[in-house]
């Protein structure tokens, strides 16, 4: 028997509307668990860190790309090959300071919020899609890239686009070991 030629994009699409369907559920559990968003925003930047640490592997052997010789390039191939392998969007980078080491990826449409409408008003502090936060950060420490990654916009909280800010720790020059 042979497949149609649309089928695998239809598991596709089906397989991310179940991860949506059941991040969302993971979300809502995790907010019945813990009173405060703080607390919520912690698990869920935890769970995307173990996450980010594992998923990298899996990235490297599937995307066959090569080293990333600056911050700029490593934005690039997270926004243009990560996000777009991962979660079917790819991001706008925009380099937001002088140094080169902050980058902002900015989604017009987020995946993680197909089927959310809006935030109780309870949760206005709840960062819903924290877990892309932990990922960003986790994969980027397996690759010896200390970085901070904050929501710095969300659309849930009525901002007109969702904002993922990232910001190496070290200087470039400060990546390379010294040979005696």
């Amino acid at each position: 028997m042979s497949r149609s030629p649309g089928r695998k994009q239809e598991n596709h699409k089906i397989s991310r509307e179940l991860f949506v369907l059941t991040y969302g559920a993971l979300v809502a559990q995790l907010c019945k668990d813990y009173e405060k968003d703080e607390d919520v925003n912690t698990c869920l930047d935890r769970m995307g860190y173990s996450i980010g640490i594992r998923l990298i592997d899996d990235f490297l052997a599937r995307s066959a790309v090569k080293k990333c010789r600056s911050y700029s390039e490593t934005a690039d191939m997270i926004a243009q090959v990560a996000f777009k392998m991962y979660l079917g969007v790819t991001p706008s980078v925009s380099c937001s300071s002088a140094m080169g080491n902050e980058f902002s990826l900015i989604l017009d449409k987020n995946p993680l919020v197909d089927f959310v409408e809006e935030l109780p008003a309870e949760r206005a502090s709840l960062c819903y899609c924290n877990l892309l936060c932990g990922v960003i950060r986790g994969a980027l420490e397996m690759v010896q890239l200390a970085a901070e990654v904050t929501f710095l916009q969300d659309r849930l909280k009525g901002d007109a686009v969702t904002e993922i800010g990232i910001t190496f720790l070290r200087k470039p020059e400060d990546r390379r070991h010294k040979r005696n």
